[in-house]
């Protein structure tokens, strides 16, 4: 596929969401990071404050992160978790530049739990998940969570390098309870929720009545959820975390994704929930950038729909 195709696909994509938002420089994403995570001073007469009104402390923050089983993390590199394992690469900070934005919105709607899924298999979702909640995870105080939510091909345990591990699939069998199944990734504010052992009807145990209170919990646990989701078509799982939601991010490829599929996966997203798209594998730019969210212009960063 041609980069004017590909082009094409995300202008599609564009269409469907409103208010579209734009990285012009590496300069204006600096300074978005550093006045979303401005925070007043910490004063004796705040703690007291927060203390009285049952708000936990920075510590306490933290020390809720520990309540999970510690794994270390040894990212193989042909994951290209460059979020990880590449942190001063430019598609790790393409990623930060991402994670701006989503606390721009966040300031502007509800917005917590981030579905990323893509129209069919193979076009990178569980990659670009791992790298997004990782930025989000390395923002001052911001515990976050990468849930895996394809029960049918899971791959994130694999993608992090971190072998077999129960997860969503026992806790929604009821053979945990929960906290036995996230795991905290040492050295940083992210926590794993992988799929689990496989079963046989994933969508019959999703649709089951444990799925909305687990999400319920998670959101008291987490100041982020980023949803590995399965392929919008053709399977039905996909809407189900749409539904959990409170956005939706789709990944497109270049070279992969078709334009009849792209709007046909877009006729089942919900439009207001659509954040907007990104381009993966892009030929545009140099080959040192792994991911652009519009490649047409290096030095101008990328359009990311609302």
């Amino acid at each position: 596929m041609e980069l004017s195709a590909a082009t094409e696909l995300l202008q599609i994509a564009e269409e469907a969401a409103a208010e579209p938002v734009r990285i012009t420089s590496c300069e204006e994403a600096v300074e978005l990071e550093a006045a979303v995570a401005a925070k007043p001073p910490v004063t004796a007469a705040t703690i007291a404050h927060d203390a009285l009104v049952g708000i936990p402390t920075g510590d306490a923050e933290e020390d809720q992160l520990y309540q999970f089983q510690s794994l270390h993390v040894s990212v193989p590199p042909q994951s290209r978790v460059v979020s990880l394992t590449e942190r001063e690469s430019l598609g790790a900070e393409k990623f930060r530049f991402l994670a701006v934005r989503l606390q721009q919105l966040r300031q502007r709607r509800p917005l917590k739990k981030v579905l990323i899924t893509s129209t069919v298999p193979q076009e990178g979702k569980s990659t670009v998940a791992a790298n997004l909640a990782s930025a989000l995870a390395r923002r001052a105080q911001q515990k976050t969570l990468l849930l895996e939510g394809d029960l049918r091909r899971a791959s994130l345990a694999q993608l992090l390098g971190l072998g077999k591990l129960s997860g969503i699939s026992e806790w929604l069998k009821g053979d945990s309870d929960g906290r036995t199944s996230i795991y905290h990734l040492e050295g940083s504010g992210l926590c794993i929720l992988p799929a689990g052992n496989a079963v046989d009807n994933p969508l019959e145990l999703m649709q089951s009545a444990r799925l909305p209170p687990l999400m319920e919990q998670l959101t008291t646990w987490f100041d982020w959820i980023v949803i590995d989701s399965p392929p919008v078509l053709p399977l039905a799982d996909t809407s189900i975390w749409m539904r959990l939601a409170d956005g939706i991010l789709l990944v497109t490829r270049q070279g992969a994704t078709e334009k009849q599929q792209l709007k046909k996966g877009l006729e089942v997203i919900e439009s207001s929930k659509l954040l907007g798209a990104l381009l993966n594998s892009s030929r545009g730019v140099a080959n040192g950038d792994y991911y652009k969210y519009y490649s047409a212009r290096q030095s101008s960063g990328a359009a990311v729909a609302r």
